[in-house]
């Protein structure tokens, strides 16, 4: 894959993180028959698991790959900050309270995982750094009576 190519890959996937990130978070107080329905939880987790493994996937950058999660993150955390003219877009009492309680606590716990788990992930190449392959010495090879020398 080309870099131009990389670098629209990394880019369409940070501003479809930013967009589901806005849906959700209008999401949050979504009612149906008078119940409140946490599909913006639903979708936090889901959306926060695929998207920093699709980043990763599409462009092999880990750098890339963290960019959804924090771009969610700021999304997120922006709509709980009152604007200028008093409004409040993530408000916390009562059901819808628990309900955006659980989103920003369920979705960084996803975003965090996936990040870890691309973070951990070995390079391209297999090798960890920091291993004996990797640092120039030849892997222990075993003798004809199988003791490692």
């Amino acid at each position: 894959m080309r870099a131009v190519d990389r670098a629209l890959a990394g880019t369409g996937v940070v501003l479809v993180a930013g967009w589901l990130a806005v849906v959700e978070v209008f999401w949050l107080p979504l009612r149906v028959a008078g119940v409140l329905v946490p599909l913006s939880v639903l979708l936090a987790v889901v959306g926060n698991l695929v998207l920093v493994a699709g980043a990763h996937r599409l462009t092999g950058s880990r750098a890339v790959a963290v960019l959804p999660a924090l771009t969610w993150l700021a999304v997120a955390l922006a709509a709980t900050a009152r604007r200028p003219e008093g409004d409040l877009v993530a408000v916390g009492t009562g059901g819808l309270g628990a309900v955006t309680l659980a989103f920003l606590g369920l979705g960084v716990l996803a975003a965090a995982f996936a990040v870890g788990r691309v973070l951990g992930a070995r390079p391209a190449g297999g090798q960890v750094l920091g291993s004996p392959s990797a640092a120039g010495t030849p892997p222990a090879r075993r003798s004809e009576d199988g003791a490692h020398r």
